[in-house]
Formats: C-alpha cells, sequence, structure tokens
C-alpha cells in the first residue's frame, strides 16, 4: 500500500513538474490566436533588450524565462520602457504574459529586464495575434480620398506647427533678453 502511494505521489509530482517546465504549444492557446514570432535571447542581469512591435491589433506576449528571470516590460510612447516608464508590464519569476490592446499606437516598444538576481537570464517570447478581435477600419478616424487618415494627418500637422511656433517664441525671447541686456 506505501509503496503504491509513494508511485502515485512520483507521478503527480513528475507530472506537475512537467506542466510547469514545458511551454509547447499545447499549453491552453486559443485557436483564434495566430503565432507571429519566436524570439529567444539572453540578457545580463541588470540590463535590457529592446524589440518593436509593428504589427496592428491585440497582440499577446507569451515570454518564458528559460533560466534566471526575465521579465517583461511594454509601452507606446517610447520605443525603450523599462521599470521608470511602461504602460504594461509582467515581472514574474518564470511565465510572463502582456496583451498588447489593438488600440496601442505602433510602433511598440518591448523591453526585456534581466532581473539583477540571476547573472544571466535565458527567455523565450512567443508573439501571437489574436484574430478573433475584429479590426474596424474606420475606428481610428475618417479616411481622405487618397486613403489616408485625414484626421491624423491634420492632427500630426497641428502639432508640428505648434512645436515650430514654441521653438520660435523661445529664440524670440531670448534674443530680447540679451538685447535688453546689453541696453540696461
Amino acid at each position: 500500500m506505501t509503496l503504491g502511494r509513494a508511485a502515485l505521489l512520483l507521478s503527480l509530482l513528475l507530472s506537475q513538474a512537467r506542466g510547469f517546465l514545458s511551454f509547447g504549444e499545447d499549453d491552453g492557446i486559443p485557436d483564434e490566436w495566430v503565432l507571429l514570432h519566436v524570439v529567444q535571447g539572453h540578457i545580463g542581469a541588470g540590463n535590457y533588450s529592446y524589440l518593436r512591435l509593428n504589427h496592428d491589433g491585440k497582440i499577446i506576449l507569451h515570454m518564458q524565462s528559460l533560466k534566471g528571470d526575465a521579465d517583461l516590460y511594454v509601452s507606446d510612447k517610447t520605443l525603450h520602457p523599462n521599470f521608470d516608464t511602461y504602460k504594461l508590464q509582467s515581472v514574474t519569476c518564470g511565465h510572463d504574459v502582456v496583451v498588447v490592446p489593438g488600440d496601442f499606437k505602433r510602433p511598440v516598444g518591448i523591453g526585456i529586464y534581466g532581473h539583477p538576481s540571476y547573472k544571466e537570464s535565458e527567455f523565450e517570447i512567443r508573439v501571437f495575434y489574436d484574430q478573433a478581435v475584429p479590426q474596424d477600419p474606420f475606428e481610428s478616424g475618417s479616411y481622405s480620398s487618397e486613403g489616408g487618415h485625414a484626421e491624423k494627418k491634420s492632427a500630426q500637422a497641428g502639432d508640428d506647427f505648434q512645436e515650430e511656433e514654441s521653438i520660435f517664441w523661445t529664440i524670440l525671447i531670448g534674443l530680447l533678453k540679451i538685447i535688453l541686456e546689453i541696453l540696461f
């Protein structure tokens, strides 16, 4: 009886360990997800490695730390996200998952951080596209006759004009200060 329990316990522990250590195709990935990329790499302790995501739509990043502990930081504001500047993160030991919404501005910056507890971390990232989320080409603004986004173009032109105007005023005020210092 004791030998049977020990064998049962050993087989249970082995199946749990195999499930914990494996990162195969059959790990609960829905059929609607399409595998786009598999990236493997190494990262030193306290260092970052950066990737750029250009693909549109809802993207799921699955990262497995194969050795050590790599953490994942994601941002649509900077191409070099870190633990101070990020929008999304996953900092678990082992399996990290981040879902990048379809409305994030592209390109999206992905930062992989090697945790300082380990001299080197080895990781594998699987990038999935969720094709179950329908893409509406008209949701982000109206289209111009040239096929581009008229709303985005005009907003960008407005930002450029505002930046040029700001630089102009900065230079003008600087010149006025110099003239006033010379006169008085």
